[in-house]
C-alpha cells in the first residue's frame, strides 16, 4: 500500500495532466510499449543533435525530465551544451552509443533532416520514446517505414511541429473544422524564399567535426562549411528548402484543417545551377487539389502565413496574427478550448501559449504526458508523415517540372515510374535505413 502511494506521489510530481494520472499503471510489471524505466523517477533524457533548435528542445525537455546524456558529431557544439546542464550528463559523439545508455528513457532529436528517420527508428527499437524535430523525413518512403516501426514498437513519438500547440494556429484549425468559414474552398500558404548562394570553398574538415558521421546516408562529398549546421536546409541532399522547413509547419496546419490528403500536385520552380552552391529552388510555387475540391497553393512570395477561404468567410493566421471576420465573431459566438475536438487528450491545465519558445513548452509537455499515459501525442508520426509527404510531393513535381497524380491510399503515383523513383533516395553503405 505504501509502495502504491509513493508511486502516485511520484507521478504527480512528474506530470501536470490530471487525465494522465488516472491512466498510469501502478504495477511493477509494465506492459509492452510502456516507459522503459519506472515512473518512480523523472525520465532520463538523451539529447541528440545540439545546435540551436536541438539545444532549445533539450532545455524544454529538462522541464519534465533529467538530461542524462548529450550527443553531437561536432565537439564544439557538444561541449557547451553539456556544460549548460552541469557535470552530470554523459557525452557521446555517436548517437548509437547514447541509445545503449540504460539511463536514457527518452530522446530528443535535433539533427539535420537526413538523420531523423534512422535515428527515430533506432531509438524506438532500443525501447526509447522520442521527440524529433520537423520535418520528420527526407523522403516519402522513409515515412512509410517509420510509421510501421512506431506501430510495431509501440513507442511514443512526438514530432516538433509545435504550431499545433500554439493556440492561434489551433484555434484557426478548429474554426475551419467547425464550419465557422462555411464550406472550405481554398487555402493559400506562403513560406518565404529559399536562400541562394555559392559557389563555396572546399575546406579541410575541422578536427572537432566528424564529417563522415554528419553526412550519414547522403553521398560522401568534400567538406564545405555551408553544407553543415543551419545552412544544410538549402541543399537538396539533406533537406528540401522552405518546402520542408517552413512547410512542415504551415502545410501541416493547412492539411490538418483540410482533413484529407491531396490527389493532384502541380509544382513549378526555377532550379539553380551553381557548382558547390545551394541547390534548392530559387523560385517556387505549387498547387494541390484535394478529393473534396479544396485547392491549396504554396508560394515563396507574399505574407508568410496561411489564408483559409470558405464560402462564408476567411481567416488568416501566422506566428503573430489570427484575423478575419469569423475571428471577430468569436466575441459573440465563442469556440473556447474546452470545445476543441481535434485532439482528445488535451491538457487544459496548462495555460494557452503562442510563439515558438512558449508553444514548445506545451508541445514538450504533451509529449511527456503521453510517455506516461501511452496516448498518441498531438503531432503523432502518422499525421506528420502525411504532412511532410505533401511537402515532398511539391518538391517532386517541381523537380520533374510537370503535374502529378497521387494515390493517398497506396501512397504512390499511379502508372508513373519516373515519379515513383523519387519516393526514395540512394543511401550510402553503412548508413542504410531498414
Amino acid at each position: 500500500m505504501q509502495h502504491a502511494l509513493n508511486r502516485r506521489q511520484a507521478v504527480r510530481r512528474s506530470l501536470t495532466s490530471l487525465g494522465a494520472l488516472a491512466s498510469v499503471g501502478l504495477h511493477s510489471s509494465l506492459p509492452a510499449g510502456s516507459p522503459s524505466r519506472s515512473v518512480l523517477q523523472r525520465p532520463g533524457v538523451g539529447a541528440i543533435g545540439l545546435r540551436y533548435q536541438g539545444s532549445v528542445i533539450a532545455h524544454k525537455a529538462a522541464m519534465y525530465g533529467d538530461i542524462v546524456a548529450v550527443c553531437d558529431v561536432d565537439k564544439n557544439v557538444r561541449d557547451p551544451v553539456k556544460a549548460a546542464f552541469g557535470s552530470t550528463p554523459r557525452d557521446y559523439e555517436d548517437y548509437r552509443d547514447l541509445l545503449r545508455d540504460k539511463n536514457v528513457d527518452v530522446v530528443t532529436i535535433g539533427t539535420p533532416d537526413h538523420w531523423h528517420t534512422k535515428m527515430v527508428i533506432d531509438a524506438c527499437r532500443s525501447g526509447k520514446d522520442v521527440y524529433c524535430e520537423k520535418p520528420l523525413t527526407l523522403t516519402i518512403d522513409e515515412g512509410k517505414l517509420l510509421s510501421r516501426v512506431v506501430q510495431q514498437t509501440e513507442r511514443v513519438v512526438q514530432v516538433g511541429s509545435w504550431q499545433r500547440s500554439d493556440h492561434r494556429f489551433r484555434q484557426a484549425v478548429e474554426m475551419v473544422r467547425a464550419g465557422r468559414l462555411g464550406k472550405l474552398q481554398r487555402v493559400d500558404v506562403v513560406l518565404g524564399k529559399n536562400v541562394t548562394g555559392g559557389p563555396f570553398e572546399v575546406r579541410k574538415v575541422p578536427r572537432h567535426l566528424n564529417w563522415d558521421l554528419w553526412q550519414g546516408q547522403t553521398p560522401d562529398v568534400p567538406y564545405i562549411e555551408e553544407r553543415s549546421h543551419y545552412t544544410f536546409r538549402w541543399w537538396y541532399e539533406y533537406s528540401g528548402g522552405q518546402m520542408t522547413d517552413w512547410g512542415a509547419h504551415h502545410i501541416d496546419i493547412a492539411q490538418w484543417a483540410i482533413g484529407e490528403y491531396p490527389v493532384e500536385i502541380d509544382g513549378r520552380a526555377t532550379m539553380p545551377d551553381v557548382p558547390d552552391g545551394y541547390n534548392v529552388a530559387t523560385d517556387f510555387h505549387a498547387t494541390y487539389r484535394y478529393p473534396s475540391g479544396v485547392v491549396m497553393t504554396v508560394s515563396d512570395t507574399g505574407r508568410n502565413g496561411i489564408l483559409f477561404t470558405g464560402d462564408a468567410g476567411r481567416i488568416f493566421v501566422n506566428r503573430g496574427t489570427l484575423s478575419g471576420r469569423p475571428v471577430e465573431e468569436l466575441d459573440s459566438h465563442p469556440l473556447p478550448p474546452q470545445d476543441w475536438k481535434l485532439y482528445p487528450h488535451d491538457n487544459f491545465e496548462r495555460p494557452l501559449r503562442a510563439g515558438k519558445l512558449d508553444a514548445i513548452i506545451n508541445h514538450m509537455g504533451n509529449f511527456f504526458d503521453c510517455v506516461a499515459t501511452r496516448h498518441p501525442p498531438l503531432s503523432d508520426v502518422v499525421s506528420q508523415h502525411r504532412s511532410v509527404s505533401t511537402c515532398h510531393l511539391g518538391n517532386i513535381s517541381m523537380h520533374l517540372g510537370r503535374p502529378l497524380t497521387w494515390d493517398p491510399q497506396r501512397e504512390e503515383f499511379p502508372l508513373d515510374a519516373e515519379a515513383n523513383r523519387m519516393l526514395r533516395r540512394e543511401q550510402r553503405a553503412g548508413y542504410e535505413i531498414a
